[in-house]
């Protein structure tokens, strides 16, 4: 139990830093979706202080989403990332059951539901948004994320991809799913691995994707902070979190 309040505890002080730092921008978007994961966060908190618990008798296993899969993989990532590899980190690490075609419509359909009921889910599942502060093409973020962790500038596919290999090395476990998954992605960092077809070192790994971060951060910083200042003083809510309509996107709408 100790572990699990202390997982909440640090959930809940991150959610009030982000709330904080959203309402410092004017965010109000993020501000609300981050408020009502904390008040979810801070009942299941309550929930385990006071004692309160399920039957004794184990309950059968809730299936899984794969809204809820997708947010697991994405959290696990912390960044950015395509549909396959969102797949590939809830497949290793979560016993995920989704497949990529699942993911065609699905962000269509969240923004569907906020704009039918704004702010009624604790998450959504967002694109990325581009320097034109439009969706970007197959890169899945979620709601609760800072504005600037939801725009992608000139380095931020390589800057993400980075984030992403730190985070699947650090939740290395012996599955060998996950192994390939590391595997994979240690090729494509200089100096992660040694050449050989040796298992990749998760901790070599982490520390070959920080040293190229340190190469792309600031200015991949300062180009996030400038189209996060854009997107904050030029779109409105549900624009924030799905991106500016494009005039090609306007006129698909028309033609249906």
């Amino acid at each position: 139990m100790s572990d699990r309040l202390d997982d909440l505890e640090q959930r809940i002080d991150e959610l009030r830093a982000g709330v904080r730092k959203a309402m410092r921008v004017r965010d109000s978007a993020t501000a609300r979706v981050l408020r009502a994961e904390l008040r979810s966060a801070e009942r299941s908190w309550d929930a385990l202080v006071s004692g309160r618990q399920v039957s004794s008798k184990e309950e059968p296993a809730r299936l899984v989403t794969v809204r809820e899969q997708v947010h697991q993989g994405l959290r696990l990532l912390g960044a950015a990332a395509q549909p396959r590899l969102v797949v590939a980190v809830s497949d290793a690490f979560f016993g995920g059951t989704i497949r990529s075609s699942q993911l065609t419509s699905l962000r269509r359909d969240e923004e569907r539901s906020f704009r039918s009921s704004p702010f009624g889910r604790p998450y959504y599942l967002c694109a990325a948004l581009t320097d034109r502060l439009s969706p970007a093409r197959g890169l899945l973020t979620l709601s609760t994320w800072p504005l600037e962790r939801r725009v992608v500038g000139p380095l931020s596919l390589r800057v993400d991809f980075l984030t992403c290999a730190i985070s699947v090395a650090e939740h290395y476990s012996e599955d060998e799913r996950a192994l390939r998954l590391l595997i994979r992605m240690g090729r494509n960092i200089p100096g992660a691995t040694d050449g050989t077809l040796a298992l990749p070192d998760p901790a070599r790994v982490v520390e070959a994707a920080r040293a190229e971060l340190r190469v792309h951060a600031e200015r991949d910083t300062r180009d996030r902070a400038e189209l996060a200042e854009r997107a904050t003083a030029q779109l409105g809510d549900a624009a924030r979190l799905f991106g500016a309509a494009t005039l090609s996107t306007i006129k698909k709408e028309k033609a249906k």
